[in-house]
């Protein structure tokens, strides 16, 4: 499936992502550039390349791999033939890029480390959602990204079909355990926000018991997430919650217990794995 509406097509995604890609490329390139390219291949040679599937699974970073070549060389000409958000079968063709042939192959890694890493993260994130289906959990990802890639992996888990957490630490209240600890309990935390806090935002606040769920519920917290807890006290914080409260399930969250969370009746199930150890969906630059 091509989820074009969450391509990154607008005039301010280059902006967003742009330094990360040319951090890559200044790490690559380090202080002489591609000195066995330049020795290798005349600058007047001309060739054309193609990305290509060598395992199944959910394509995510073209918008990343065209900056790259366009960095590199601004002549070289860069065509999507799987879309972000596609998914695909060994062999099948990704893209294609045509020009320089020195300039391909000075951009070949970085245009690859950035889509085989972001399609990982979008076929693992596929992998749970499809887990799930016919469930009403959706499967949310959280801050534990790769520094400076958050924002790039949390569109490849849109591009799985999962859904995104929190950005940081500025955009949403998330009262954790050492927040509760700090403030003593759960009813000082909750009052210290809400003292604070705009009108505009929701509160989340993790809980480890089902005793903490109710204490969290009756002082009226907006989101509830149950940290940690076997699908036998998620059905039952389910059954207390009654709908007064939004409910996350976090924590051991595998590809062979994601759907038994889900069937418990949470509303979303975040993992931290979609994005921190997701594995490389292994794709090829054939010349």
């Amino acid at each position: 499936m091509t989820l074009t509406s969450l391509e990154f097509t607008r005039p301010p995604a280059d902006l967003l992502i742009e330094p990360q890609i040319r951090a890559a490329l200044r790490e690559d390139l380090g202080r002489a550039g591609d000195i066995t390219s330049e020795l290798t291949i005349p600058a007047s040679q001309t060739a054309e390349a193609r990305l290509m599937a060598r395992k199944p699974g959910s394509i995510c970073g073209l918008i990343a791999a065209k900056i790259v070549f366009r960095l590199v060389d601004p002549s070289l000409i860069f065509t999507v033939a799987a879309p972000d958000g596609s998914r695909v079968e060994p062999g099948a063709l990704i893209a294609s890029v045509s020009g320089p042939a020195r300039a391909i192959l000075t951009a070949e890694r970085v245009a690859l480390n950035f889509t085989g890493h972001l399609s990982g993260v979008a076929t693992a994130t596929a992998a749970l959602v499809d887990a799930v289906k016919g469930t009403r959990a959706r499967i949310v990802c959280t801050r534990k990204t790769l520094p400076h890639l958050r924002i790039l992996q949390k569109y490849a888990v849109r591009c799985g079909g999962g859904f995104n957490h929190r950005f940081g630490l500025d955009d949403a209240v998330l009262i954790k355990d050492n927040h509760i600890a700090a403030a003593g309990g759960i009813a000082p935390v909750l009052e210290r926000v809400r003292a604070g806090l705009g009108h505009m935002a929701k509160i989340e606040i993790e809980v480890d018991t089902l005793a903490q769920l109710e204490e969290a519920l009756s002082l009226g917290a907006d989101i509830i997430l149950l940290d940690n807890m076997s699908p036998e006290d998620l059905k039952r914080a389910v059954g207390l919650a009654k709908g007064r409260a939004v409910l996350e399930a976090s924590g051991n969250v595998t590809l062979a217990t994601v759907r038994a969370i889900a069937e418990t009746g949470v509303d979303y199930i975040s993992s931290g794995a979609i994005t921190h150890s997701a594995v490389n969906l292994d794709i090829g630059l054939d010349l």
